[in-house]
């Protein structure tokens, strides 16, 4: 799962990450924590994960030869001892902002569930919530008190049913149906798994196939050599970068990785 919000936790927003993360660490103690080593929400849910026994993986807007924000340096790396860093950025990249909203795509399409703690109206977990929920996952905001400046954005998601109502560790569990071990390794098996020779659905056949007889090529270009539609190509592309099949190359193009 993901957890994603502003990068000005409040108190109350640390608690809900404190209890929620301590919670499924007992309920799920092979649960994977997904976020984007931010400030605020980010780096609150990365250190409790690793209190609590649980990996963490951290998706970063730049190369793996720098670290930013700085200050996280430390807590970067314990999560290489406990889950990892993750980056789609060559090395010498920057921490531009156009980064971020790139690797939230990363951060929404790895996770079979997003999780939005805390959100003003706008912001980059609005963002991550909205890609996971184009990607197919599950997506859950915890609602805060009416009026509260980074509670806004959850309750406004949660009333024009963005996001499903969040209140605890158990709710979540039975909404994503996890209950007991036999319901957690089913969940395991159908999530997101990379594999050497994965299985491909038929949209993804036939994208691999477009891109073996034609070469790097364009989304739109793409879009139209398959008959895929562009808003559900991008989804099995992100699919296909997952497991292995293909990655973006510089100018957004599409490349088909060797056998």
């Amino acid at each position: 799962m993901n957890i994603v919000g502003t990068r000005r936790c409040t108190p109350y927003g640390q608690d809900l990450i404190n209890a929620f993360v301590t919670d499924m660490a007992t309920l799920c103690p092979g649960l994977l924590v997904v976020s984007g080593l931010a400030y605020g929400v980010d780096v609150c849910a990365h250190s409790r994960a690793m209190e609590c026994g649980l990996n963490t993986v951290g998706v970063l807007a730049h190369g793996l030869d720098d670290l930013y924000p700085t200050p996280h340096r430390a807590i970067a790396s314990r999560m290489v001892e406990q889950g990892g860093l993750l980056t789609e950025f060559m090395t010498r990249t920057n921490a531009d902002k156009i980064n971020f909203v790139r690797r939230n795509r990363i951060v929404a399409g790895m996770s079979d569930a997003c999780i939005l703690v805390e959100s003003a109206a706008h912001g980059g977990g609005l963002i991550t919530a909205d890609i996971a929920k184009g990607y197919n996952r599950d997506v859950f905001a915890f609602p805060g008190r009416v009026g509260d400046t980074y509670s806004e954005g959850c309750n406004n998601l949660i009333r024009d049913n963005g996001a499903a109502l969040l209140t605890s560790a158990e709710h979540f569990v039975k909404a994503m149906g996890w209950e007991g071990d036999a319901s957690l390794a089913k969940a395991r098996s159908e999530g997101i798994e990379r594999t050497i020779f994965p299985n491909l659905t038929q949209e993804e056949a036939k994208v691999v196939e477009t891109l073996g007889q034609r070469g790097d090529m364009h989304l739109n270009m793409l879009a139209t050599q398959t008959g895929i539609a562009v808003n559900r190509l991008t989804s099995v592309l992100f699919e296909l970068e997952m497991k292995g099949v293909l990655r973006t190359m510089a100018g957004g193009m599409y490349h088909l990785m060797p056998q």
